[in-house]
């Protein structure tokens, strides 16, 4: 069981910049938009000699409309599973009708909470405190998370309220799941651990922040990082939404590989490419998924794999699996991918294998000649992952002709397996140990130098 701490109340307090502060990350996204959290987002807080489970939560408002309500509920899922809560106020305002209804809720559930007033710094006649002691609440610690005043009285506060439970942090294999909105993403994952962990909408865009949840699979420890979907456009868009790329591209960077999930009602379009290209320029393998597949006939899946960019060369080298995340289908199989391919990126390849491989290529297709030189590769060497990096050197490294590059690309691809794997490889001219290394002659030798010039123009006449 994990020791975990919930940080609740209504939008704009500061929870999320609490959150970031305690956990020393920036995991949540923060900003003067309110109601930006959305679903739970997890992390962990350093205790003197252990460590608590902290959880950030969306607004709780009192609002009947769909996401609104779905975002309280997340909230209060968060209070029902952990041992403390911390209650967070904003002192620069007057107590409302919504943090007396948090109050009197969290008092009904009958759970410990520890009453924080956050935004000290700023200057206000607010008569928070005093409403507060009205309502029976007597003790409170103030703070400013912005400026981290106070965050050591809070964190022994929090370290006197938790009940003396070990906890572990999470390993396993990270796999990020990427892709437009309304994918299939939070379904994904809800239906994969059984648990409405995650606010499913057809609201494109409900997922803001990069949720991380520990989970198994198999008796494979794997944590599940579920992401924003990347929209068209972000660049230019609201800075929420382009805090959710840069969340996003956070996520790719810290995972072991990345699922990209696509709806193939729509098929591959453009957006997908570029999230694609993305997830490639940054090395990690990518396992293509499509999801609702339930919704499509087998005449109209014929259509969408015959389809250009489905029937590329590019996408001959992905892995792609068919799945359908609403009836659990394809599951086993994108697991059983994830795992392999995890492994063959962290593989690293052998010189001797490497140059045996390079000696056959080269023999199967010999080389061009470079302004009358032939082109020589004279070994190879693993250089490192994510991408899978090869280093050849040769006596040429800027002159190779491109498609000479692309064929030894595509063999090592072939012959190592690195279906969805990324592989780059690196051409170095190799130096010539003599190079600006000139003999000097002796007196003796440069006489002799200048009677052979001199008896070879003689001759000429």
């Amino acid at each position: 069981m994990f020791t975990s701490i919930a940080i609740i109340g209504r939008p704009n307090v500061g929870k999320s910049t609490l959150f970031n502060k305690l956990t020393n990350s920036r995991d949540a996204i923060v900003s003067d938009f309110p109601g930006l959290t959305k679903d739970r987002n997890h992390g962990f807080i350093n205790l003197k000699n252990k460590k608590a489970f902290l959880i950030d939560t969306g607004g709780i408002v009192n609002d009947k409309e769909e996401i609104k309500e779905a975002i309280s509920k997340q909230a209060w899922n968060a209070v029902m599973e952990s041992n403390l809560t911390i209650l967070l106020f904003d002192g620069s305002e007057e107590l409302n009708n919504e943090d007396l209804n948090i109050i009197s809720r969290l008092r009904k559930l009958s759970k410990e909470f520890v009453t924080v007033i956050n935004k000290i710094d700023k200057k206000s006649t607010s008569s928070i405190k005093e409403d507060l002691h009205k309502n029976g609440i007597i003790n409170m610690i103030e703070i400013s998370a912005e400026h981290s005043t106070n965050l050591n009285i809070l964190k022994s506060e929090l370290e006197k309220g938790l009940s003396e439970i070990s906890i572990d942090v999470p390993n396993g294999k990270k796999v990020a799941i990427l892709g437009r909105p309304n994918a299939g993403k939070s379904t994904f994952i809800n239906k994969l651990i059984n648990e409405e962990r995650l606010i499913v909408s057809e609201i494109a865009g409900t997922t803001i922040d990069a949720i991380s949840i520990p989970f198994e699979f198999n008796d494979e420890n794997f944590i599940l990082i579920d992401t924003a979907g990347i929209r068209k456009g972000y660049k230019y868009n609201h800075k929420v939404e382009y805090f959710s790329f840069v969340r996003s591209m956070y996520a790719i960077d810290q995972s072991d590989i990345v699922i990209l999930m696509c709806d193939i009602n729509e098929g591959l379009v453009d957006q997908d490419m570029k999230i694609l290209n993305m997830i490639i320029e940054n090395g990690k393998p990518v396992l293509l998924a499509f999801n609702k597949i339930d919704l499509v006939s087998k005449s109209e899946l014929e259509k969408k794999y015959n389809s250009k960019k489905m029937q590329s060369e590019f996408m001959k080298n992905m892995e792609q699996v068919e799945i359908s995340a609403i009836k659990k289908k394809g599951f086993k199989k994108i697991f059983n991918l994830t795992d392999k391919l995890i492994k063959k990126s962290q593989t690293k390849f052998s010189t001797s294998m490497l140059n045996k491989l390079l000696e056959k290529f080269v023999n199967a297709s010999a080389p061009p000649a470079i302004s009358g030189r032939q082109l020589k590769f004279k070994h190879v060497h693993f250089g490192g992952t994510h991408p899978t990096t090869l280093i050849i050197n040769s006596n040429q490294d800027k002159k190779i002709p491109k498609n000479y590059k692309k064929y030894l690309e595509n063999s090592f691809r072939s012959e190592l397996g690195l279906k969805s794997i990324q592989l780059k490889i690196i051409f170095r001219k190799s130096l010539n140990p003599y190079e600006g290394k000139k003999n000097k002659l002796s007196e003796r030798q440069l006489k002799k130098r200048q009677r052979l010039i001199k008896h070879t123009k003689k001759s000429k006449k």
